[in-house]
């Protein structure tokens, strides 16, 4: 039996898996979680085989709690889900160690079969995503890559969130980190992405179907 982890802020989004999971004989609901600090408590009770982990999750995104996971339990597979476009996210994802990367479009076929797949030990990804995965191994020179895709990922935390509208204070306080390091990460990403002011780096993100 695999025993799963919903990682979700989202009740319905939980609700669907849970019952997805039931319809399946060999998987298992080992718990829920609708927020990242939840997320890494959950998995520290143990029990768990499989980690689906959000990416757009509340105080502590699953970018930063796949990492950390990945720091503490390197061996445990953790499946990343997100309505963001594959382009933006997948690759991200799949570099901080994620062992596969899903969108929520994903019908229940395939995803348990992902959850089948991690699992084993092995990889999932769509052809999609390693299309994407191609290009930007095919890169080859940083200056090939889309200007966002140089930000560190604490950068990119803040890119998002700056995208979204959110303030400096708001920043802070959902990374847990201080306004004046939240400023030093903003100047970064606004000198490595080329832009004047958070307006100018709102349309950048629209233009690259970010936000």
């Amino acid at each position: 039996m695999i025993r799963v982890l919903i990682c979700d802020d989202h009740q319905i989004v939980r609700q669907g898996i849970k019952q997805m999971l039931a319809d399946a004989s060999d998987l298992a609901l080992a718990g829920e979680a609708a927020s990242g600090p939840e997320a890494v408590a959950k998995v520290r009770e143990g029990g768990i085989d499989v980690v689906l982990l959000d990416i757009a999750m509340p105080q502590r995104d699953g970018l930063d709690v796949l990492k950390q996971l990945r720091n503490e339990y390197p061996k445990l597979p953790v499946l990343m889900l997100s309505t963001y476009p594959d382009r933006q996210y997948a690759v991200r994802s799949l570099k901080l160690g994620a062992s596969g990367y899903l969108n929520k479009s994903a019908d229940s076929e395939q995803m348990t079969e992902a959850i089948r797949r991690v699992a084993a030990g092995r990889l999932f990804i769509t052809p999609h995503v390693a299309e994407q995965l191609a290009g930007a191994v095919g890169a080859g020179r940083e200056d090939d890559a889309p200007l966002h895709e140089r930000l560190s990922h604490r950068e990119y935390q803040v890119f998002r969130l700056l995208a979204e509208g959110r303030s400096v204070g708001e920043i802070a306080e959902q990374l847990v980190l201080a306004p004046n390091t939240v400023s030093t990460y903003r100047a970064r990403v606004l000198e490595k992405t080329g832009v004047r002011n958070d307006v100018e780096l709102a349309l950048y993100a629209v233009r690259q179907d970010i936000v």
